[in-house]
């Protein structure tokens, strides 16, 4: 049986799985190149996924403003959410989301450094002084919220485990099979 393209009161369809489990890589992905910036600076390793970083940030910005809109589609037939707490948890994931790459951008532009992702120039630089407050906001926050986003991944994780184990709502089975 083939999956269907929208999603049911029972299980999310074709299009939210994909956007949920290729952001999940995409996530896998630029999660790594955090952390290779930051615990091995100045090696292969770090050079070969921190060159990237930027345009996957910008690639998970554009796909969570399509996954927005495609959930905005298809609320009414979404299944239902378990538990206020994990409506809770959904917009802080989804705020983030938003929020990480978002002040990133501020930051880039406030450095007055382009920005060109795949080949597209997304933000010409320009001349003289940086912008002070854009880019103190994305040094005091971008790193931050970043791993905060990443310890609400984890959560959301777990909590996918512990409500089948515990409460035996197999919420992992509406995105995963």
């Amino acid at each position: 049986m083939a999956l269907p393209i929208m999603d049911n009161s029972q299980r999310y369809g074709a299009i939210s799985r994909f956007l949920h489990w290729g952001m999940a890589l995409l996530f896998v992905w630029q999660f790594t190149s955090a952390t290779a910036h930051w615990l091995f600076p100045d090696t292969p390793f770090e050079e070969f996924f921190w060159g990237t970083h930027y345009t996957m940030g910008v690639l998970l910005l554009t796909l969570v403003v399509l996954r927005a809109l495609w959930a905005l589609v298809n609320v009414s037939r979404r299944p239902p959410s378990v538990s206020v707490m994990a409506t809770l948890g959904h917009l802080a994931l989804y705020g983030l989301m938003i929020a990480v790459p978002t002040i990133a951008l501020i930051r880039q532009f406030g450095s007055g450094r382009s920005l060109e992702v795949l080949g597209i120039t997304l933000m010409s630089g320009f001349e003289g002084e940086e912008i002070t407050w854009m880019t103190d906001l994305g040094g005091l926050l971008h790193g931050e919220l970043g791993w905060t986003l990443l310890a609400l991944i984890a959560g959301h994780i777990l909590m996918a485990i512990l409500h089948r184990k515990l409460t035996h709502h197999d919420v992992l089975t509406r995105m995963a099979r």
